[in-house]
């Protein structure tokens, strides 16, 4: 689809895309960002690693340097960047509350889609005190996923050779972990807890590249996913609804719009 085809969407989030690691799919994100026709574009999250380029291990080729134009680019056609810092690109909390010539930089936001919810927009490493087993468990955990990640990008190469789409390796894996679906579970709970504690609608979030989109209690869950397994994103529409978009603009989930009650002023009775 060419941008100039693109549908334009009132607001995307991205997040997680890991920029400066081994693992993360800058060629696909660039590529998706050039057919993004969207009013505001929340990057909410781990979008430079900075973990990682300061272990002195940074991968930088064309492809990030790709993603860098292309959100220059959608700034200059009117986008409205907002950028919501996550643990792997922590220092840049420091500019909280500043306006910076291509972007806003927020704690976290409260995002007001066109039907009127109210959702939180946050990174979700807020929740790890609560998720977290830490400790040694922890440690091995971070080690496992990422040498599943080198599997996962191995598995792809051989599949692209042979024409076929992407599929990820690690979320399959994680699909069949009982432990890994419990931690996920907490997470999403936790977001909900936090959003309903602050009066609001829902949530929206990163962190723990598991994309969804879901209603619980009344709340909205939406996890954008990241760019190092699942490549996607989350959209929301003119009319408010909410989609789960895939790296190639495919919807993989849809939440409509609420409805509005229209109150019509009836007719004096004679």
């Amino acid at each position: 689809m060419s941008p100039t085809a693109a549908t334009t969407r009132r607001a995307v989030f991205v997040s997680d895309v890991h920029l400066g690691s081994k693992h993360c799919h800058a060629a696909e994100f660039a590529d998706f960002l050039n057919t993004l026709h969207c009013r505001q574009l929340y990057l909410v999250g781990d979008i430079v690693d900075l973990w990682w380029m300061a272990q002195k291990r940074a991968t930088w080729n064309s492809a990030h340097n790709r993603v860098v134009e292309a959100l220059h680019a959608l700034r200059r056609r009117g986008t409205e960047l907002i950028y919501i810092p996550g643990n792997h690109d922590r220092p840049i909390r420091k500019f909280c509350g500043l306006v910076l010539p291509a972007m806003r930089v927020r704690r976290r936001a409260i995002h007001v889609t066109a039907d009127g919810r109210r959702l939180l927009v946050t990174h979700g490493d807020d929740y790890d005190a609560i998720t977290h087993f830490g400790g040694l468990q922890e440690r091995l955990g971070d080690w496992l996923y990422y040498r599943i990640l080198t599997g996962n990008k191995i598995v792809n190469a051989l599949r692209r050779r042979f024409g076929l789409r992407y599929w990820s390796l690690s979320e399959y894996l994680k699909q069949k972990s009982g432990a890994a679906e419990r931690y996920i579970g907490r997470f999403v709970q936790a977001g909900l807890d936090d959003a309903r504690r602050r009066g609001l609608d829902g949530i929206i979030c990163g962190h723990i590249h598991r994309a969804a989109l879901l209603q619980r209690d009344g709340l909205v869950y939406a996890n954008d996913g990241d760019w190092v397994e699942s490549l996607t994103a989350l959209s929301e529409e003119m009319d408010g609804s909410l989609c789960l978009l895939a790296h190639t603009g495919e919807t993989l989930a849809e939440m409509p719009a609420r409805l509005r009650l229209v109150m019509q002023e009836l007719p004096m009775a004679a």
